[in-house]
């Protein structure tokens, strides 16, 4: 059964469905005040609750303590379904853009160097919607898909997604302030008054400015310290730190140690600890679906990093202990099975890099990782590069399929993961200089800004295969992971192991300490069925690492 709920002036509107989607009985109406405990009621039913977009509805049902099994978050839903090929004959993908096309066009955003998946998202309009007629279309869609169980294994993985961002920012990470502040006072000194630095940043500043002879240094601003470390006699292009470690200078190894307590000080010094944890929790603002693959977003308190200076801040609750889990070498065993290339698969039955090796491709481990990363990303230089051929030889399957999708996108096309998440066309800037660059007379220096244009692009498509399907089965781990632990203990939602952070292939749990083994057996569990799920039954692993700690900082 299925239950849809629409918000109006006069209250809240339930429509009650069978498992075909046709309607059973009467609209209800009910008091936005009595929904929590209605809600409550009818879950007991297991119905799977369609909603516009889950941020609206269930924050407030976890504030009064009711947890939903289940949804069809609309919004993802249709965002996925408007752009796969899987469903470009529907009439959801081929209908003129509405209220419920709510993200910033992805082609509009061409990807950048480092930067290949972030793209901007906008929050939900507030134009009106008819989720009835929405949740018609997108039925329609998935039945005429080519690949309907696939393409539905991905709406229900991004619908608890949603679900599980809501329970992780209601949960909280458990944060001690005070050890926080005690790390930070470690590293910087005490907390600086006013627009004061850091103290230890005030040294290292005084170091680089003794060194270059000159108190015109302000490591702050990358344009002014570029015109110092010139004037210092460095020759450097940036002030990148890739670069600056490639220097022999004795001011490289201040600034460097400058640039890395900066940025801590600004994603996750004072500042942060004042803003975002409060009683005792860190509350991220996830943004699930809010990449072009599908990884998910941050819209703010930098959920998407915790560095491992500050880590042992997190610490588990009196009689309770943190499950830190993260999946081994996820995207290269992905593009294992995405490509059914079983010699691979047989050399990530342990540790992946190390089949490698012992497959002949490469000499170490270390090797092996940059080969990979080479394949994964389209190295064409440097030891990437060099690697290429002998790992195509080892791996030609997988190594194939990553170079078709590289074309496919050179040419401007549109690849799809494993279940039907399909990458944005290239802009019409895009197009237009390549046209340009085809026309009889176009000059070399056109000529040679298409082919670059083409070739990052085809960069973009190469990993997001892969990226994209290691970030459905993430979803699906964490989904099948969600009910688990839920099964595992009695009382509210809070009371029971549950995930409280998350990063592409990593997760914590945090979870009463007599529970702590059954949460390990079942984060494998899931993993295992998650890889089950997608592929079927190739014959890859997805093995993960776990740590029972009392603070994230052990973990690692």
């Amino acid at each position: 059964m299925y239950v849809v709920l629409t918000r109006s002036n006069r209250g809240v509107t339930a429509l009650r469905l069978d498992d075909a989607g046709s309607v059973l009985g009467e609209p209800e109406g009910v008091a936005e005040t009595e929904l929590p405990a209605w809600v409550g009621r009818v879950e007991r039913e297991r119905p799977r609750w369609v909603w516009d977009d889950s941020t609206r509805w269930y924050p407030a049902l976890l504030a009064a303590g009711v947890r939903v099994e289940r949804c069809v978050d609309l919004r993802l839903s249709h965002q996925i379904l408007r752009a796969s090929t899987l469903t470009a004959a529907s009439a959801l993908a081929n209908a003129p853009l509405g209220p419920w096309d709510n993200a910033t066009p992805l082609a509009e955003k061409a990807p950048a160097s480092g930067a290949l998946f972030d793209f901007d998202v906008e929050p939900a309009t507030d134009a009106p919607t008819d989720p009835v007629a929405e949740f018609a279309l997108q039925r329609e869609a998935v039945a005429g898909a080519a690949e309907p169980g696939r393409i539905g294994l991905l709406l229900a993985a991004e619908s608890a997604g949603a679900l599980i961002a809501c329970e992780i920012k209601a949960a909280g990470l458990p944060v001690r302030a005070d050890v926080h502040e005690g790390l930070l006072a470690e590293l910087l000194g005490d907390r600086p008054r006013g627009s004061e630095r850091p103290a230890r940043l005030e040294e290292l500043l005084e170091r680089m400015r003794a060194i270059l002879g000159t108190h015109d240094v302000n490591p702050d601003s990358p344009a002014e310290l570029l015109k110092a470390l010139r004037r210092g006699g460095l020759q450097v292009a940036s002030t990148r730190s890739w670069e600056l470690k490639e220097v022999n200078h004795p001011v490289v190894a201040p600034l460097l140690e400058y640039k890395k307590l900066s940025r801590l000080q600004t994603a996750n010094g004072w500042n942060w600890l004042d803003t975002w944890v409060a009683d005792g929790r860190f509350r991220p603002d996830y943004v699930p679906g809010g990449t072009a693959t599908g990884r998910w977003g941050a819209s703010g308190g930098g959920a998407l990093q915790l560095p491992k200076q500050v880590r042992g801040a997190v610490v588990a609750d009196p009689g309770w202990k943190l499950v830190v889990a993260d999946a081994a070498q996820l995207e290269p065993r992905v593009l294992s099975a995405l490509s059914a290339d079983r010699a691979m698969a047989e050399a990530g039955r342990g540790d992946l890099y190390e089949g490698i090796v012992a497959s002949g491709a490469v000499k170490t481990r270390a090797e092996a990782k940059v080969a990979m990363l080479g394949a994964m990303y389209g190295a064409t230089a440097g030891d990437g590069g060099r690697l290429m051929p002998a790992l195509t030889r080892a791996f030609p399957q997988a190594i194939a399929m990553v170079e078709g999708a590289a074309r496919t996108g050179e040419r401007g096309g549109t690849v799809t993961t494993r279940l039907g998440r399909s990458s944005p066309p290239p802009g019409e800037a895009w197009r237009e200089l390549q046209e340009g660059a085809s026309v009889q007379g176009a000059s070399d220096a056109l000529q040679r800004a298409a082919r670059t244009q083409s070739r990052s692009w085809g960069r973009f498509t190469r990993n997001f295969i892969v990226q994209g399907t290691a970030a459905e089965w993430a979803l699906c781990w964490m989904a099948g992971l969600r009910g688990r632990l839920w099964s595992l203990g009695t009382g509210q939602f809070a009371d029971r192991p549950h995930l409280v952070f998350f990063l592409h292939d990593e997760v914590i749990v945090h979870t009463p300490a007599e529970l702590a083994d059954s949460v390990v057996d079942e984060l494998r569990a899931a993993a295992s069925e998650a890889g089950r799920l997608i592929f079927g039954g190739l014959p890859v692993d997805f093995p993960i690492t776990t740590a029972v700690v009392d603070n994230y900082g052990q973990a690692k």
